[in-house]
C-alpha cells in the first residue's frame, strides 16, 4: 500500500529535490522514518543556518531546495534568514512539522498554532493541508509554486499523524507533474520597446540579481554592446548580473533616491532590467529620475512592477525578453563607454591590513569562476572595485540585509556547485548570526573558504550611526573574538594572516586542499 509517506518521496524524487536541509524535532521524525539511500540530508545546528544554507543551495543551483524545520519554534528560529530568501527569489520549499490532527486544537506541546499565518509575508503561498490524503497534492503545489516566475520560498506545514496514511487514488500523477511559464513580450510591446531604446540620445543600462538568475548575462552583455550603453548594477546588489572588467561596467549605484540621481544625470533613458526601481536603503530624498529622463523596467516580479514610484513596466522572462531585444534592435553608431581606470594598490603602514589589500590578493590567486558569498557589509564598495566577477552565478549578498545569510548560505552554494571554489568574504559582526554552519562544513567536508575580516566592531553601522548623527549609540562593537578557536572548535582548520604575505600563503593553501579552511584577518574599518 502506498503511503502518503511513500508518495510524498517520489514527487520529490522526481522533482530532483532529493536534498533536505533540516535540524529535526519530535514532530519531523515520522517524515524522516525509512529516509531513502538516494536522498541526502544535510544537518545544520541552527534553523537559521539550515535556511541559510537552502537558500544559497536554490540560488546556486537555479532549483527549489528542500528544507524541514521544527513546527513554530524551528520556522521562527528561520524567520531571519528567510527575509533573504524572499527578496533574492530563491525557490525554497519549506515543510514544517505539526503536532498531530486531534491536538492543534488544544494547543498540545509543539502545535503550530495558525500555521500557515506564521511565515507570512515572507512566502509566496503557506498552506497547511485539510486531510492527511492532500499532502502529495500540496507538496506537489509547494514545489511547482516555488518555481514559478517570480521565484521565491512557499511553506506547508504537514500534521506528523498524516506520513502514515493511505495515498489517494491517482497519486501517482503529481510525480510527473510539469509546469512551465512562458514570457515572451507580444510583438507590440517588442516593437515599443525597441522604438524607445533606438530613439534615445544617451540610454543607460541598469542590471539586477534576476539578470544573474536567468543566467542572462551574456545577453546584458550583448544588448549593452548593441547600443553603447554603459552599465550599472541596481542598488543594494545581491548578485552580479555583468562582467566587472567589461568596458561598459560601471559599478554598483548607490542605494538613496538622490544617489541615482546623480549618477544617472546626463541620461536621457534609463533601462532596467531584473532589479526592483529601486531597491533603497540610505534615506537621501530628490528627484526619483533626473530632468528629462525617462525609465523604462523589465521584470519578472508583477509585485516590483506594480510598486515602482517611476517608469513604464513590462512583466515577462528575463532571457527571453533580453534576447528578443538583441535580435530587434538595430545597429548602432554610438562609441562604446570608456573603460574605468583600475583601482590603484592601497599604501599598507605596517598595522592592520586594509580590506583593499586582502581583495587585491584574492583577485590574484582566486579561480576565474571562482564563487564569492559576501557578507562584509563595510567593504562592498572596495569588494565591487577590486575583485573580478566574469561567470554567471559569481556573487551573492543578502538580499534583505538581513544578517547571517554568508557563513551558511557559502555551505549550500559550495554544495550546489561542487565543480567551482567557493569563497565566503564574512565580517565579524556578521560571523557570529550564522556561525553553527562551520560544523555542517566540517562534517561533510565542504570545501569553503572562510575568510572573516575582523575589524572589531558592525563596520558599515559604525558608518551609519555618523550619518544619523547618532554616534554615541552603544553596542557597536564586538571585541574579544577569537575565530581561530571558533573554528578549530567546530573542526575547522583555522589561520589567522596579519600581513599581506600571510594571507596569501593561507589563501593559496586553503584553495590546494580540498577541506573547510578558516583564514581570519585582523583589519582596519573602512567605509562601504
Amino acid at each position: 500500500m502506498k503511503t502518503v509517506h511513500s508518495a510524498s518521496y517520489d514527487i520529490l524524487r522526481q522533482q530532483g529535490l532529493t536534498t533536505v536541509f533540516g535540524n529535526p524535532g519530535s514532530n519531523e521524525l515520522p517524515f524522516l522514518k525509512g529516509f531513502p539511500e538516494d536522498f541526502r540530508y544535510i544537518l545544520g545546528l541552527h534553523e537559521g543556518a539550515v535556511v541559510g544554507m537552502a537558500d544559497g543551495f536554490a540560488l546556486a543551483s537555479g532549483q527549489p531546495a528542500f528544507v524541514n524545520l521544527h513546527a513554530a519554534a524551528g520556522t521562527g528560529n528561520g524567520m531571519g534568514a528567510l527575509t533573504n530568501a524572499w527578496y533574492s527569489h530563491s525557490p525554497l520549499v519549506i515543510t514544517a512539522g505539526q503536532q498531530v490532527r486531534s491536538m492543534i486544537g488544544v494547543e498540545a506541546m509543539l502545535a503550530n498554532v495558525d500555521a500557515a499565518q506564521l511565515p507570512k509575508p515572507l512566502v509566496k503561498w503557506s498552506h497547511e493541508p485539510a486531510c492527511a490524503e492532500d499532502v502529495p497534492r500540496a507538496l506537489s503545489q509547494a514545489i511547482h509554486m516555488a518555481n514559478q516566475a517570480p521565484k521565491g520560498p512557499v511553506y506547508l506545514s504537514i500534521p506528523y499523524d498524516d506520513w502514515a496514511r493511505p495515498a489517494p487514488a491517482g497519486v501517482e500523477h503529481l510525480a510527473r507533474r510539469q509546469v512551465a511559464t512562458a514570457g515572451l513580450p507580444a510583438a507590440a510591446q517588442l516593437r515599443h520597446l525597441v522604438q524607445r531604446l533606438a530613439a534615445a540620445r544617451n540610454p543607460v543600462l541598469v542590471l539586477g540579481p534576476d539578470v544573474d538568475g536567468s543566467q542572462s548575462n551574456h545577453l546584458a552583455v550583448q544588448l549593452a554592446e548593441r547600443l553603447g550603453m554603459p552599465a550599472w548594477v541596481a542598488p543594494s546588489a545581491s548578485r552580479c548580473p555583468f562582467p566587472t572588467r567589461h568596458p561598459s561596467f560601471r559599478g554598483v549605484l548607490p542605494a538613496a533616491i538622490a544617489g541615482i540621481s546623480r549618477c544617472l544625470a546626463e541620461h536621457d533613458l534609463i533601462l532596467v532590467v531584473g532589479a526592483p526601481v529601486f531597491r533603497y536603503h540610505q534615506f537621501a530624498p530628490g528627484d526619483y529620475l533626473p530632468e528629462g529622463c525617462e525609465l523604462l523596467h523589465i521584470t519578472c516580479d508583477p509585485g516590483e512592477a506594480a510598486r515602482s514610484p517611476m517608469g513604464d513596466a513590462l512583466v515577462g522572462d528575463i532571457a527571453e525578453t533580453l534576447q528578443a531585444l538583441v535580435w530587434a534592435l538595430p545597429e548602432c553608431d554610438r562609441p562604446q563607454p570608456p573603460a574605468l581606470p583600475a583601482p590603484a594598490p592601497v599604501e599598507e603602514t605596517g598595522g592592520l591590513l586594509r580590506p583593499e589589500t586582502v581583495f587585491d590578493v584574492i583577485n590574484e590567486l582566486a579561480p576565474k569562476d571562482a564563487i564569492y558569498v559576501k557578507e562584509s557589509t563595510s567593504t562592498v564598495g572596495a569588494f565591487w572595485q577590486r575583485v573580478e566577477m566574469r561567470e554567471p552565478g559569481s556573487y551573492y549578498f543578502p538580499a534583505a540585509g538581513g544578517l547571517g545569510f554568508g557563513l551558511p548560505a557559502a555551505v549550500g552554494v559550495q554544495l550546489a556547485r561542487p565543480e567551482r571554489r567557493v569563497i565566503g568574504i564574512i565580517g565579524d559582526g556578521s560571523a557570529n548570526y550564522g556561525i553553527t554552519a562551520l560544523w555542517t562544513a566540517a562534517q561533510y567536508q565542504i570545501p569553503v573558504v572562510f575568510i572573516i575580516l575582523k575589524n572589531g566592531t558592525y563596520g558599515a553601522l559604525r558608518w551609519f550611526a555618523d550619518v544619523l548623527q547618532v554616534s554615541d549609540a552603544p553596542g557597536l562593537d564586538v571585541p574579544g573574538l577569537d575565530f581561530c578557536a571558533i573554528g578549530r572548535g567546530y573542526g575547522v582548520h583555522a589561520v589567522q594572516a596579519n600581513t599581506r604575505e600571510a594571507f596569501a600563503e593561507a589563501l593559496s593553501a586553503a584553495l590546494a586542499g580540498q577541506r573547510p579552511v578558516l583564514i581570519e584577518v585582523p583589519t582596519l574599518t573602512i567605509e562601504p
